[in-house]
């Protein structure tokens, strides 16, 4: 009787804590970088996506070729109005000095306490240590893509995945407008 009860405690934590999955909608954050400066997602995403890249700790090797690999790629995810945000427990003063060695253009986000790992489930046993992986998010929060361990150290398909989640974009100076959808009447609009 006694793991009769247990069962349904054991499927809502399975339930309450699952990295997100494509589809999904991705936890609202707000959170400041290593200079101060506030990020909130459900804002960001609405200016085009993000990439919410996680990583375990500043000054190793995979850490290292990851965010070198976004640094240097930087450029295309501008043009796609991506932005990146890499998240990792260490406090902030070690990602300041990591984000200057690298000259990395994007904000790093100290999360000490764990808690953006914790709610996108991507936090190592035992340790407050983030696993790698990346998330892209979109509009309204969804989430595009996930990379997790090697996969997450190479941005291509987060890259890849920012073209689906950007906001529709002003026609070209001189372009011809596509032809306005037909509108409803006015008695067959949803209630709100």
């Amino acid at each position: 009787m006694p793991g009769m009860l247990l069962a349904p405690v054991l499927l809502a934590g399975l339930l309450v804590g699952a990295v997100p999955n494509v589809g999904d909608t991705a936890p609202d954050f707000t959170v400041k970088d290593t200079d101060g400066k506030v990020y909130i997602l459900s804002e960001m995403v609405k200016q085009g996506p993000v990439i919410v890249a996680f990583f375990p700790k500043a000054f190793t090797g995979g850490c290292t070729k990851e965010l070198k690999a976004y640094t240097a790629r930087h450029s295309e995810i501008e043009k796609l109005q991506g932005r990146v945000l890499a998240f990792s427990t260490d406090d902030a003063a070690t990602l300041k000095r990591f984000k200057d060695e690298l000259k990395a253009p994007f904000p790093f986000i100290p999360d000490p306490e764990g808690k953006v790992v914790e709610a996108y489930d991507v936090k190592m046993p035992v340790m407050t240590v983030s696993k790698r992986y990346t998330f892209v998010v979109g509009e309204g929060r969804k989430v595009l893509k996930v990379d997790s361990g090697g996969d997450a150290i190479d941005p291509s398909g987060a890259i890849t995945s920012c073209t689906q989640g950007k906001p529709a974009a002003a026609p070209e100076p001189g372009a011809t407008p596509a032809p306005a959808a037909k509108q409803p009447a006015p008695e067959a609009k949803p209630k709100p």
